[in-house]
């Protein structure tokens, strides 16, 4: 495989892909996080315009009660900020190991053989975050 090929069939790719993935869940946070805030605030709002005539408040400050420990518990359980994080690091790391092989500074500076370096470290680092997904979900089981 070329360089090229390479660079744009694996290294671009991927980086695409923890781009994308890191964007859906920093959305996914930022919303679920926003819709708890939310309805955790809503709860002694609407409390306080509670009285013996609109007694069926009760039901929506139920309800919102009910939404802000939905929201709280898909939070955690689909660790949308960790996931964030982890692929936003691992696209960042990509992009910087790919400039530095562009520009054969760092570790590809005076090397022989930097395309053959250059793969091994892009594919430790795809590897070592499959492995720590492989983790992550073997935890959860």
């Amino acid at each position: 495989m070329t360089e090229d090929k390479y660079l744009k069939e694996r290294v671009e790719d991927q980086i695409n892909w923890y781009s994308k993935k890191s964007a859906i869940n920093k959305k996914y946070h930022l919303a679920t996080r926003t819709l708890v805030m939310i309805f955790a605030a809503l709860i002694p709002f609407v409390a306080g315009y509670l009285t013996t005539e609109n007694i069926w408040l009760n039901h929506y400050i139920a309800l919102l009660g009910v939404l802000t420990a939905v929201f709280s518990g898909l939070s955690v359980l689909f660790k949308f900020q960790e996931k964030w994080s982890e692929y936003r690091t691992t696209s960042e790391t990509l992009k910087q190991e790919k400039y530095l092989f562009l520009t054969k500074s760092g570790p590809y500076d005076n090397q022989e053989e930097t395309f053959k370096i250059f793969v091994k470290r892009i594919e430790h680092l795809i590897s070592k975050e499959n492995t720590a997904w492989s983790q992550y979900i073997n935890k959860e089981e």
